[in-house]
């Protein structure tokens, strides 16, 4: 990425994805080939009035190397500083910016994936009540590395593979557009005015119908899709878009209630073990069936973490109008995969899907981890209050 464009990049992050405002400590989260990235935005923060830039360069080799080589019974150990330093920074109502990937696909092949998947970093089970209690604008957003371009264009050479990662990324996060910001203000827009209308339909339910799937995934009383406004709003008052790029509309579900089987419909990284052809079968909320080609002891062991990690946090739809599913990618990341289809995630929800009656039903974990399930194939269906049925997604089309 030359130096103009990583600029204009890094001032789209700042503005209109973390909305970094004057005085904020800004926390960001990166692999070390990140790194001009990261004094980019950098930059920018300071531009707008950062009070303190925080670089935390996550060495995925080293995870490996965990992985490979510490005991059995070490593997979920987090130094406790890690929360630590999170839960200050939410006490100062500070920003959180994350640059995916901080582990690359297939980093853990070989590895025994139910020793690969109880290491979660650099993820932290204490982001999850951060991003609860809404005392930080936050975001997370793409970076191409060589690791990263070949596990995606396998067939190209290792220069090819990367000019074609970040051709495709300038087109998803939309830095080909003139005004890159006024085109995802328009764009969030439109998802808002897609969830609004979602909203007015009172579902409580939704099922998905394709092949190898037939899942209905129950609603909360007050769960909903749409916020006050486009974009998302800290407790200050901060608009932000935790996802750069996004394409989905997103709600909180009964963790009670998802009953059926599924089939996804991207490969699912889990911390750089790629699950292939992943198969579920729920009941009662719970999954009771993990089956996967590939590395389904990985989810099994993530899934395993607590009690609410084998239920359903979050439930979000996805169009075909999205950039991310025209480039015709498997980009093997879940920044940009579940934003080309629909999806459900394992684990902690999301407060801000449902009101605030609601927020004690909702399901607490350890860990959230979303798997894509949409395609034009998948039929998207609504069920009311009063039991009808409310087409919403077909060929990938809204119906409302």
């Amino acid at each position: 990425m030359d130096e103009e464009l990583l600029g204009r990049y890094a001032k789209l992050i700042v503005e209109v994805g973390a909305n970094i405002q004057r005085g904020q400590t800004v926390l960001m989260i990166a692999a070390p080939s990140a790194a001009p990235l990261v004094r980019a935005v950098a930059v920018e923060c300071y531009a707008h009035g950062a009070l303190f830039v925080d670089p935390w360069y996550f060495d995925a080799e080293v995870k490996r190397i965990r992985a490979e080589r510490a005991p059995e019974d070490s593997l979920e150990y987090v130094p406790p500083w890690y929360g630590t330093r999170l839960l200050r920074l939410s006490e100062l109502h500070g920003s959180r910016i994350s640059i995916s990937p901080n582990t690359p696909p297939g980093l853990m092949d070989h590895i025994d994936p139910a020793r690969a998947g109880r290491d979660q970093l650099p993820g932290l089970q204490e982001q999850y009540d951060v991003i609860n209690a809404k005392t930080t604008n936050w975001c997370v957003v793409p970076w191409a590395t060589s690791e990263w371009a070949a596990v995606v264009h396998p067939g190209l050479d290792a220069a090819a593979a990367l000019a074609k990662l970040e051709e495709e990324l300038v087109y998803v996060l939309r830095l080909d557009a003139a005004d890159a910001a006024g085109a995802w203000q328009e764009r969030v827009g439109e998802l808002h005015e897609a969830a609004r209308r979602l909203d007015a339909a009172q579902l409580d339910a939704i099922r998905f119908d394709g092949p190898g799937t037939n899942l209905t995934v129950g609603l909360l009383p007050t769960s909903r899709f749409a916020g006050e406004a486009p974009g998302t709003t800290t407790v200050d008052g901060i608009v932000h878009n935790p996802n750069l790029p996004t394409e989905e509309i997103f709600t909180t579900p009964d963790p009670q209630r998802a009953d059926g089987v599924v089939a996804s419909t991207k490969p699912l990284d889990v911390g750089g073990t790629v699950v292939r052809n992943l198969k579920l079968r729920f009941q009662g909320g719970r999954v009771v069936e993990i089956d996967a080609d590939e590395g389904a002891d990985a989810l099994r062991a993530r899934c395993a973490k607590d009690e609410g990690a084998s239920r359903l946090g979050e439930l979000a739809l996805v169009d075909r109008e999205g950039r991310i599913g025209k480039t015709g990618t498997v980009f093997f990341n879940t920044l940009l995969d579940e934003n080309a289809a629909s999806h459900l995630a394992f684990g902690n929800a999301y407060a801000i899907g449902v009101g605030e009656e609601d927020v004690p039903r909702i399901n607490a974990s350890k860990i959230h981890l979303d798997f894509m399930i949409g395609s034009d194939e998948v039929a998207v269906t609504g069920i009311t209050r009063d039991g009808r049925e409310v087409p919403v997604l077909r060929g990938g089309t809204w119906q409302l």
